[in-house]
This record gives C-alpha cells, structure tokens and sequence, in this order.
C-alpha cells in the first residue's frame, strides 16, 4: 500500500457532482447515494467491512449514465442480523422504494441473502461477489469477539486491514486496495465494531424463495479474503445461479475490474426484467443535482419527480407497452452483443495501460540502476582522492617508510576505481 494516498479523478469528480445523502431514520443514520432514473427500479450495492458507499462510485457513474438506477449504502450501526433486517427495510420505506435487486460483495453478500431470506416480496434479484452463507470461521478465527465493542479504533482498523492482501500487486489492483484503505481510516469505531460483530455473529443463509435464475455469482480466480471453501458452498448452494468469473480484480473487482463489473451487472439487470431508461437521463448538472434530489430537498424532490414521472407515463402508456420486448428478441441479443464488443475494447485498453505501465516502471529501474553507478564513482573517486592526499601528507611526516608501501596502496586504489 502506498504511503501517500491521492483520490482518484474520477472520484472527485464523481464527488462534485453526485450528491451524498445523510439521513436519521429512529436511532440509525444513514449514509448512501441514489443517482439515475427514479422510475426504474433500482440496483441497490451493499459494502463489505472495510467498504463504504463511496467504494461503488464507478457503477454508480456508468449503469447511471446507461439509464439505470443505483443506490449505494453504506451499512449504519447494527449489532445483530435481526436488527439489520428491520433498520434496512425502514430505509427502504422512507426513501419509498419497494422492489430491489441487490448487490453485495463479502459481508454485503451476506446480508443481502438474509434480507431476501426473510423479505422475498421486496428483493427481485440477487448478484452475489466474493461471499459466504455461514458466519462460523469468522467466529472462530475471532475469539476476541465478545469484546470487540470496547476495543479501540487503530486495534480494529488494524485487524480489518490485515485481511486485505498487502504485496506487489498490478497498478490497477493497487490503487482499488489504497482506495479501499483510505475508506477504512474514515469509519470510526462503532462503525468497525458493529461490521466485525454482523461478521462473527451466529447467522446462516437459509433456503430462499427466490429462483437461482435470479441470482448472479461474480466472484474473482486470483485471490480473496473470502476461503474458496466458502464460495465453493455458495455455489453448491444456487447450482443453477449464472456464473461471471472475473480472471483477476482480487478483493475489490468492483474498483480494479469496474469496466467488467458493469459489463456483468447490466446483463444480469437486463436478463432479469430491469429495463434501462436512458431517455430520462438529464446528464450531470454542474450543481451535483442530476438525477437525484439534494440534501437540502431530501423528501421534496422526491415527491416533486414522481408527478413527472407520472405524465410520462400517463402521456404514451401505449408507446410504453411497446417497449417490453421479449427476453430472448433479435434486439436483445444485439445489445448484449454490443455490450460483449464494448467491454471487449475496454479489456484492451486496461491491457495496454498496463504494458505502458511495465514500461513506464522498467524505464524507472534503468534510471535507477544508473544513478547508483554514477553515485559509486563519485564515491570511490572521493576516497581515490583521500588516500592520495594521506600518502602526501605521510610522505612529509615519515619519508623513510613511505618507500616501503605506498606503490601497493596506490595499486590497490586504482584497481578499486576501476
């Protein structure tokens, strides 16, 4: 990991124009993003322990810009999976959404199955990264879990850290790994401790009513903090669940590999039923406001785009009906096609960023490597002139001995020099 974090451009870019809602809902605070077409139902994207809702910044501006709804959350402070169930299902009331499809990687994985476990008429679809169905190895590689509620901050930032994989890592993988360490430093410790505890605390998936062709398992080849016994056991667990392997992307594909990530959700969107509306997107403003209401008009514009939303409806109901196309049509093989080309070019270009990036570092190496050498020629020169200056001086004070050695030691520092 690098020393000196700097955010990525796009993220602050993606922070000047997206605005982050913050509102208390009972005792809980809730932290999220909801960018795109208020209509469409929306993808909503659930963090890991050491993630936030800003950790989705690049889905949230891709499937936006594609006319697609996506709000991401970050998880506020429950302690039990009980509670979890309840506190997300009132945000979900207050900000009236009623049917989702959720996406969650590592403990969001997780809590999104048990809400679709005990709320099936609210979750239409699942797509599931680097997850598990049981809390039990967690629970035993923790057994200071009882008190994780008074352990302070640097020890849990510290325990949650050492699970993500620190080494040489591609460029790519690299920068989501700092991004997701930058995120890390700005959770505080009740934040730390309630993720830890809904990690540890005795839970399992159970059987659910939604059909495994609903769910998507995205899971990465190289490496994970998730064991492959337990990705094994959720695949055993939806056997006829659709399968996206990613090759590379380790913990965090969703920053490292956006470009496939995006590819993979919006054909699971499509494949489920989730229509795109990309006619209803406004763009980004330069005011942050576009496709979302404000801090300042958290309710209001709610209410003030579903009237719009309603004319529109109202105005071509036929034209409307005209646009369900069948799940297997011409047109949508086509634009699957489109997709599989477009992520395509983009594979290409992250390949070529990554060769400039081999050449960029050799470049750096060759740099380095003569910058020593002409650095140790300085040096021994120094100490060339040194020695030549000792014998002068030893000449004058001892003349009789000087005779007898100073042919070796002028010899030897030559043969050093050269």
């Amino acid at each position: 990991m690098k020393g000196v974090f700097s955010a990525p451009g796009d993220y602050v870019y993606f922070k000047s124009q997206v605005p982050l809602h913050k509102i208390p809902i009972g005792t809980k605070q809730w932290r999220y993003y909801d960018f795109g077409p208020k209509v469409v139902p929306p993808l909503i994207c659930l963090p890991g322990i050491a993630g936030t809702a800003d950790v989705y910044y690049k889905q949230i501006m891709a499937l936006s810009l594609k006319g697609y709804r996506v709000i991401s959350v970050d998880t506020p402070r429950v302690w039990n999976h009980h509670e979890w169930i309840q506190a997300f299902e009132k945000f979900l009331d207050v900000i009236d959404v009623h049917h989702i499809h959720l996406y969650g990687t590592s403990l969001g994985g997780f809590l999104a199955q048990l809400f679709a476990q005990h709320r099936p008429r609210r979750v239409r679809s699942l797509i599931l990264s680097n997850t598990f169905l049981e809390t039990r190895s967690f629970a035993a590689a923790m057994p200071w879990a009882p008190v994780v509620g008074w352990t302070p901050s640097f020890l849990l930032k510290r325990y949650v850290l050492t699970g993500i994989r620190d080494g040489p890592h591609e460029p790519f993988i690299a920068d989501s790994v700092d991004f997701v360490v930058s995120q890390v430093e700005t959770l505080s410790r009740d934040e730390l401790a309630s993720r830890l505890t809904l990690n540890v605390d005795a839970a399992s998936v159970g059987s659910l009513l939604l059909s495994d062709s609903f769910i998507t398992i995205m899971d990465t080849n190289d490496y994970c903090a998730i064991p492959q016994q337990l990705k094994d056991q959720l695949s055993e667990r939806y056997p006829e669940a659709r399968r996206a392997q990613l090759k590379t992307g380790g913990d965090f594909p969703f920053l490292s590999r956006s470009d496939e990530v995006n590819l993979h959700l919006q054909l699971h969107l499509r494949r489920v039923g989730v229509e795109a509306r990309p006619d209803l997107v406004r763009g980004i403003p330069n005011d942050g406001t576009g496709g979302s209401y404000s801090e300042s008009e958290d309710g209001k514009g709610d209410r003030d785009d579903q009237p719009k939303d309603d004319r529109g409806n109202s105005e071509s109901p036929s034209r409307e009906s005209e646009l369900s196309p069948a799940p297997e049509s011409s047109e949508s093989h086509g634009l699957d096609e489109q997709l599989l080309n477009n992520a395509k070019y983009s594979f290409n270009g992250q390949q070529e960023r990554l060769r400039l990036c081999e050449l960029l570092s050799k470049q750096q190496n060759i740099a380095s490597e003569l910058h020593s050498r002409f650095t140790l020629e300085i040096f021994l020169q120094y100490l060339l002139f040194i020695r030549v200056g000792s014998l002068y001086i030893i000449s004058k004070l001892f003349p009789e001995t000087l005779e007898n050695w100073c042919r070796v030691d002028i010899c030897t520092a030559v043969h050093v020099v050269v």
